[in-house]
């Protein structure tokens, strides 16, 4: 009887000494999960460049702030992505609002979710236009998001990278 107790004492040591933690696994799990975090923290913002705007260059070193993205190509106007108008269309129209524009940046402003005690009075909106857009349309664009209620205007620009001589 003494013998069977004896081997069941081994039995369980052996049992208990086969047991390893891997960390190896977990090590690497929480390595991963920390590149995501400080990659997603990160303080720069940086906005959406469609291949077919040609943004002017500046010196400006005010980062840009989270608002409505309007993008005025050779072709097309886009709000947060998706097409509103042709830029054809608009160049030819003879008066300053764009009908289909303003309805998006109204259908915009209803989407934005700010607590009343913190809105302001004017919704913030960044304009990226093609450095060879003509003014006239600019202005039509500008006009129209002033009808909006999108006041705080930002233009879009690249950095120049060195220093002016």
């Amino acid at each position: 009887m003494s013998l069977t107790a004896i081997e069941k004492r081994e039995a369980r040591k052996r049992a208990g000494s086969s047991v390893d933690m891997n960390l190896v696994a977990l090590i690497d799990i929480f390595t991963i999960l920390i590149f995501f975090l400080l990659a997603q923290v990160g303080p720069v913002e940086t906005l959406p460049s469609p291949k077919a705007v040609q943004l002017p260059l500046s010196t400006a070193d005010k980062d840009p702030q989270p608002a409505v993205v309007l993008v005025v190509s050779g072709t097309e106007i886009l709000v947060e992505g998706r097409k509103v108008a042709d830029f054809a269309a608009v160049a030819q129209q003879p008066g300053d609002l764009i009908a289909p524009l303003k309805a998006e940046l109204d259908q915009q402003a209803q989407r934005v979710a700010i607590r009343a005690e913190n809105k302001k009075g004017t919704n913030a909106i960044t304009i990226m236009s093609d450095k060879d857009v003509p003014y006239a349309v600019l202005r039509k664009v500008m006009v129209t998001c002033a009808q909006a209620n999108f006041g705080d205007v930002s233009f879009a620009l690249r950095r120049k990278e060195g220093k002016e001589v």
